[in-house]
């Protein structure tokens, strides 16, 4: 699969999405990005912006199976992963898969459950692999997990730990849509919901195939360097307790080749780190807590990076 069938695929899913999902190109991208990048997505938003419509139109759109978990305080890691029940017939216990083996999988509200609970994503997410009773299962592939958060209601929430957030590749927001934008959303849903006219726009297997041809998208040894030199400032920066990983790196780099496949390009510009450099690093830092005070963000010490770093000449 050459770069130039990924880019017509990739244009099919966000065209698809689009037909649910009004007026938010930029965070459709995105989330089409952290897809074909292998890696899942934090949507930190107020309820009822399309969320859940997001995940559910993706799965739909790549041909893909689609679960859904709830997060709550009660629920446990098995919930989650799936669990050994006895089987009387046979006199032996057999693994029943939980919602997690799924193509995409919505974590919806995932800072309501406990952290135990909250756990049970980490072995998932980063080896694509549940171990229960001493035993290892694979999950399907591709495997793509879109956690939600509310941003706004901290009461009956835990937070994320930051090995947790560490996990996904990118936090995207969807945010209220334009006046413009909402009266085209009620417009298409007087009579049903526009998902229900979505259809697979990819052939089956692959959504996979697209997954593994992004990583051939290449980068000059420059574009190497200013990546490093990014995420190298974001650890020395004077309002930072914690600055980005090698994870961040990489989560950097997956990102930037999936937004040059999308634009069309076979190899990754300085603009295409820039423009998912905050997306991909923001989470991954914590301001100090005089700092925060104040009102300073992760975003803007992001963005502040940005304009100190010299971006090559490619």
């Amino acid at each position: 699969m050459t770069v130039t069938e990924v880019t017509e695929s990739a244009l099919r899913i966000i065209e698809s999405i689009e037909t649910v999902i009004v007026g938010k190109r930029e965070a459709v991208e995105l989330t089409v990005a952290g897809f074909l990048s292998g890696g899942h997505i934090l949507i930190e938003d107020i309820p009822g912006v399309g969320k859940t419509m997001l995940a559910k139109t993706l799965a739909k759109s790549v041909g893909g199976s689609f679960k859904r978990v709830q997060f709550t305080p009660d629920l446990l890691p098995a919930d989650v992963t799936g669990s050994s029940v006895f089987n009387q017939v046979e006199g032996c216990f057999i693994f029943r898969e939980g919602p997690i083996f799924a193509n995409v999988v919505l974590a919806d509200e995932v800072n309501r459950a406990t952290p135990k609970s909250q756990a049970a994503l980490l072995e998932a997410m980063e080896e694509f692999q549940v171990t229960a009773d001493g035993v290892t299962y694979e999950l399907p592939r591709p495997f793509f997990v879109m956690a939600t958060e509310n941003p706004i209601e901290y009461e009956g929430t835990y937070s994320l730990p930051e090995a947790q957030l560490d996990r996904f590749i990118m936090r995207v927001s969807l945010g209220y849509p334009c006046a413009e934008d909402e009266v085209e959303i009620l417009t298409r849903q007087i009579k049903r919901h526009p998902i229900e006219e979505v259809s697979p726009v990819l052939p089956e297997g692959e959504a996979e195939r697209l997954q593994v041809t992004v990583r051939d998208v290449f980068l000059e040894e420059s574009i190497k360097q200013y990546i490093v030199d990014i995420v190298g400032e974001t650890r020395d920066h004077p309002d930072l307790d914690l600055g980005a990983s090698p994870r961040g790196s990489l989560a950097l780099m997956r990102c930037s080749q999936a937004v040059a496949t999308i634009d069309g390009r076979d190899y990754v510009r300085p603009e295409d780190i820039k423009r998912v450099a905050v997306p991909a690093l923001a989470h991954r830092t914590i301001v100090k807590s005089e700092q925060s005070i104040h009102g300073l963000r992760a975003r803007r010490v992001i963005e502040e990076i940005l304009r100190k770093v010299p971006a090559p000449t490619v």
